[in-house]
């Protein structure tokens, strides 16, 4: 028994948020190694699996397509920093924070370096990274209540120089020992106080 028509039928294709989320992550992969000139819509319609038409609609551009990927990376990087439960022990919360952090880069690398990259920048990831930035320095205000708002800011500042700085090397294959010993020793870090003099 044939089906009726109806004008369901004639409608073109929709693209799902499956698809969206895929080209982000095959796009991000690309950016990260080879950079953001490197992005041809139609070889990643084709890795993708799809069409261009697809990437259009979703996207717009290429140049959207780009900005999508920075802006996807930090709202992954902000969600798992909001995640992060607020204690009565503020220096038990910055250290969970910190490791949220790592854990956030790890679980999305290609985005991770996205975000500090050229494409990042261009998109305008600075404006947003201010978003996980206010939540680090409220993390380090609530260990400092009494100090001024520029030693806040500095010490909010050191915090993500640190928590960055090894995630960096680490994402880049740079530091020795198996992931449970970098795990160990990255905690271990940001349990060190900095040296006072």
């Amino acid at each position: 028994m044939s089906r009726a028509y109806t004008p369901d039928m004639a409608r073109p294709r929709q693209y799902d948020d499956a698809l969206r989320r895929r080209l982000l992550d095959l796009a991000s992969e690309q950016i990260s190694a080879h950079g953001v000139d490197t992005v041809s819509v139609r070889t990643l319609a084709q890795r993708a699996g799809t069409t261009t038409a697809a990437i259009y609609t979703l996207f717009g551009s290429r140049d959207a397509l780009v900005d999508a990927v920075a802006t996807e990376g930090l709202a992954r990087f902000e969600a798992h920093l909001r995640a992060v439960p607020r204690t009565d022990e503020p220096a038990a919360d910055l250290l969970t924070l910190g490791l949220a952090y790592r854990t956030s880069a790890l679980a999305d690398p290609h985005f991770y370096r996205v975000m500090f990259s050229a494409a990042g920048v261009r998109s305008g990831a600075d404006s947003l990274t201010a978003t996980t930035f206010t939540i680090l320095r409220s993390a380090v205000e609530r260990l400092m209540p009494t100090a001024p708002p520029d030693q806040v800011e500095l010490q909010a500042v050191r915090s993500w120089g640190l928590v960055h700085g090894l995630v960096s090397l680490e994402l880049g294959g740079l530091l020795p020992g198996t992931p449970e010993q970098r795990a160990a020793r990255y905690e271990l870090m940001l349990r060190t106080p900095p040296p006072q003099g």
